[in-house]
């Protein structure tokens, strides 16, 4: 299997929907699912690059294997759900530290997930935009409760996650283009989600390329060593 251009990691909290998102962007569908066990991978291409995605475990027991898979990532992924605060400030307290093994470039998304579970502000009521097919449609259903984490909240965790990285932000791509609100089961901004990000990490994909020393070897420069003769005898 060909070697992946970039690498894309999801973190998160259990129950959030990290492998929920996943699904849903990648296989169209939306299941039950159970916890995710140490991590699974997506390949995906877009344009002419490779990106793997690879989804986490939440579980506090294999916590320290987020570091591993965060080693050399393009992009990162926070994931909380937008009906627990406790969900995001687990991405400040447990996960952020992870990422320490990621590029020095590297790009982080919030996303507060199952926004299909709160009540949604008036201007969002007409139309379920970047639905995937197959998606449940958004009538119905028990009662909405009160969103409990807003917007504000990951913009500010995303300036945070900015000075942690000692990253400028006049330098860094804007909060409001990497703070997202999605719902795996109807497909709320799912697609919105991965293919902006995609579209973010193939210039950083380019530029570490051209920063790589060259791979081919200049045969004209190489010195031959001297032949040594065999034998017992000069």
């Amino acid at each position: 299997m060909r070697k992946p251009d970039g690498k894309i990691v999801l973190l998160g909290d259990m129950n959030v929907g990290k492998t929920s998102l996943l699904q849903r962007y990648m296989e169209r569908r939306f299941a039950d699912t159970v916890s995710t066990v140490g991590g699974a991978f997506y390949l995906k291409q877009w344009r002419s690059y490779h990106i793997s995605i690879w989804d986490t475990a939440g579980r506090e027991q294999f916590h320290g294997l987020g570091s591993m898979y965060c080693r050399g990532a393009t992009a990162v992924i926070l994931t909380y759900d937008v009906s627990h605060p406790q969900s995001l400030l687990q991405l400040e307290d447990r996960f952020l530290g992870l990422t320490d093994t990621a590029s020095s470039d590297c790009l982080f998304a919030i996303v507060g997930n199952k926004v299909d579970l709160v009540e949604e502000p008036a201007a969002e009521r007409p139309g379920q935009d970047g639905q995937g097919p197959g998606a449940a449609g958004g009538g119905g259903g028990a009662p909405r409760a009160p969103q409990q984490v807003r917007p504000e909240d990951a913009v500010a965790l995303y300036k945070k996650i900015l000075k942690y990285r000692m990253l400028d932000e006049k330098d860094a791509p804007a909060a409001e283009r990497m703070c997202f609100e999605t719902s795996a089961k109807t497909g709320h901004h799912v697609d919105l989600l991965f293919e902006t990000l995609f579209d973010m990490v193939v210039p950083v994909i380019s530029r570490q390329r051209a920063q790589e020393p060259p791979q081919t070897v200049d045969i004209t420069s190489y010195d031959t060593p001297g032949r040594t003769r065999s034998g017992c005898c000069a």
